[in-house]
């Protein structure tokens, strides 16, 4: 159990050490309550009620070797608490705004929509603003990119449809890109357009790009159709020829076009269009 210090000011001599029990009450056990002058006199609700007032102190009243940034140097990283973590990423607050509570409400924020946490909702919140809820969401899709890669595996269509469910219900176009290495593992998925697509001002370039870089050896195309229809437009048909007409100057095999409505999929490679 982490030790906690004397909130009378004996710093050095921890006199509660605070857990959780079964019921997820918070306790705190005195220790050392003949030193302490602080500990013989309070409830145990006062002791509770002084560390939740620790805990939502002002930055400028942390002590400086406590402070997040400083922490992480000293400490590492991992040290951090989440709301320490987040109060790193948010550097400061605003007038009458602290960090630290600014980061206490993200943090509820956070815990309360986990993956469907957007940018509006984050810029909603008091003392946000456009600027630190893009800090937070791009620190959130940097780690998403480098930091949590589970090896993905295409094997069939499905396992396609079960990366791109969140475009089914899109009231805009989007077309997606799938690279994979030679073994059909998941390189990265990418949203290459979105909107109104109009395949005749699409270039092969700016679809494989991406694809060249990652030096993948397949690829995989879908894109919704909003409408709900999901056979292939003439243009859809005419924009799958030339991707796989470029596709194989470039070496790179590809492996289907997929297009999904609401319920339904349409599959080039299995309809033996590819």
């Amino acid at each position: 159990m982490p030790a906690r210090f004397c909130p009378s000011g004996q710093l050095g001599k921890p006199t509660h050490i605070a857990h959780i029990c079964k019921s997820h009450r918070l306790s705190l056990k005195p220790k050392f309550a003949k030193e302490c002058n602080f500990c013989q006199r309070s409830s145990e609700t006062e002791l509770i009620l002084v560390f939740l007032k620790l805990d939502m102190r002002k930055i400028a009243e942390i002590p400086i070797n406590d402070k997040p940034r400083e922490k992480l140097a000293f400490k590492g990283v991992q040290a951090l608490t989440s709301k320490e973590l987040l109060m790193v990423i948010l550097g400061r607050g605003i007038k009458g705004r602290d960090v630290t509570i600014l980061a206490n409400d993200i943090l509820k924020l956070i815990e309360l929509e986990k993956e469907n946490l957007t940018f509006e909702k984050l810029e909603a919140l008091q003392g946000v603003g456009a600027a630190k809820a893009g800090q937070i969401l791009a620190s959130f899709e940097l780690a998403r990119r480098y930091l949590i890669k589970p090896e993905q595996k295409i094997n069939n269509t499905q396992d396609v449809l079960s990366l791109v469910s969140e475009i089914r219900n899109k009231k805009q176009e989007h077309f997606i890109t799938i690279t994979l290495t030679g073994a059909s593992n998941v390189i990265e998925k990418r949203t290459v357009f979105k909107g109104t697509i109009n395949f005749s001002l699409v270039h092969p370039r700016e679809i494989f790009s991406d694809a060249l870089t990652d030096r993948a050896a397949g690829i995989i195309f879908i894109h919704n159709h909003p409408e709900n229809e999901v056979e292939p437009s003439e243009a859809d048909i005419k924009i799958t020829k030339q991707l796989c007409e470029a596709a194989k100057l470039l070496g790179i095999e590809v492996v289907d076009h997929i297009i999904v409505t609401k319920n339904e999929h349409f599959s080039f490679q299995s309809k033996g269009l590819l």
